[in-house]
């Protein structure tokens, strides 16, 4: 295949990772190549320079002016999530897809907009929700999906880290509101429509922010959610714990099956089962072998689509409902009240159809 082109916005930050670790891999595997980077702190651009060297005269600080003077297949976007709408705009201008880190955008009103946006021009769009393609995670939603253990009863998850001090968990995420569910809680929930084979039928949420957290808005949250299937998940995540006891990548996850408890902790997979009286066995079980995963194995299946390959599981018309799952959470930590969750998100595609005169 000829590499796709692309325009990579936003190096710095998480924008280093990606830098240095996923976009590597593809030009390593030879299947896209950038065009430009753009970051509009000029400093930034050294990540880009020197983790995939891209020449000098393709950096650039003003996105309008890169993606004017610069023709590519496809954008990557790594920007905080209140400005990938406007990146997002000008690649759809320039008659580019988007590969975007998640979530959708930073409130349901601008996600609506950049879904019907992107569904409306036929572009290709998704999101990367790495955390649920990561090795351990995969495993785990395989065994659920095989039925070798029953149907589900219920899920719990956790992330629970000590970032409570300022700039522990990137500058941005201590100044903006709702962090913890923006910034995180949109990969466990990701995670939690995966393991459970559907999307969310309702949700009750509670945030905080405990007084020795330094963060503008909540970075804790507890959360119960009932699938379309049936299926029940409880939710516990936290950023200022005494302790980083359920890390990034090493979360805790249980799933309560019929015919066996499956739970992961720190990347450990066990098969538990036991009598009412009795202590549970337990069978150590191991993770999958496979191709590289999170972002970098969703960006390459991503590129495989863009090449007619098959859809990616992360093409926003999916994930607009890990995003929808998240806002609606938010809006019910916000007014204290279960948010069934189709129902806010078809309002807020009405409102969004109706700001964008198109049909809903």
């Amino acid at each position: 295949m000829t590499p796709k082109r692309f325009i990579h916005v936003g190096t710095g930050g998480w924008g280093r990772y990606w830098s240095r670790t996923v976009i590597p891999h593809l030009r390593e595997l030879g299947i896209a190549e950038p065009v430009a980077a753009i970051d509009v702190n000029p400093a930034n651009l050294a990540n880009a320079r020197e983790g995939y060297g891209i020449a000098e005269d393709r950096c650039y600080t003003d996105p309008v002016k890169a993606f004017r003077e610069q023709a590519a297949d496809f954008a990557i976007v790594v920007v905080p999530p209140a400005h990938h709408e406007a990146i997002v705009d000008l690649a759809l201008e320039a008659g580019c897809d988007i590969l975007s880190e998640k979530p959708v955008a930073d409130t349901m009103a601008s996600s609506a907009r950049i879904f019907l946006k992107v569904t409306r021009a036929g572009r290709k769009m998704a999101i990367t929700m790495s955390h649920r393609f990561d090795q351990d995670k995969q495993t785990l939603e395989r065994l659920v999906r095989s039925g070798a253990y029953g149907p589900v009863n219920y899920i719990v998850g956790r992330l629970a880290l000590n970032n409570r001090r300022f700039g522990d968990w990137g500058d941005f995420r201590h100044r903006i509101a709702d962090p913890l569910l923006i910034e995180a809680a949109v990969h466990q929930f990701g995670i939690i429509r995966g393991l459970a084979g559907a999307n969310a039928r309702s949700v009750y949420a509670t945030s905080w922010n405990p007084d020795w957290g330094d963060y503008a808005g909540d970075s804790t949250a507890l959360a119960v959610v009932e699938m379309e299937n049936g299926v029940r998940a409880s939710y516990e995540g936290s950023k200022t714990n005494a302790s980083t006891i359920s890390p990034w990548e090493e979360e805790y996850w249980r799933v309560e099956c019929r015919d066996g408890t499956l739970e992961l902790d720190r990347r450990r997979l066990r098969l538990l089962r036991g009598g009412a009286k009795e202590f549970p066995t337990v069978e150590e079980l191991a993770l999958d072998d496979g191709p590289p995963w999170l972002n970098p194995l969703l960006a390459e299946q991503f590129v495989g689509w863009l090449d007619g390959g098959p859809e990616v599981a992360t093409r926003i018309e999916d994930s607009i409902h890990d995003t929808a799952l998240t806002m609606a959470a938010i809006e019910s930590a916000h007014t204290g009240r279960a948010v069934d969750v189709p129902a806010f998100t078809q309002a807020h595609l009405d409102a969004a159809a109706g700001e964008l005169g198109v049909p809903a």
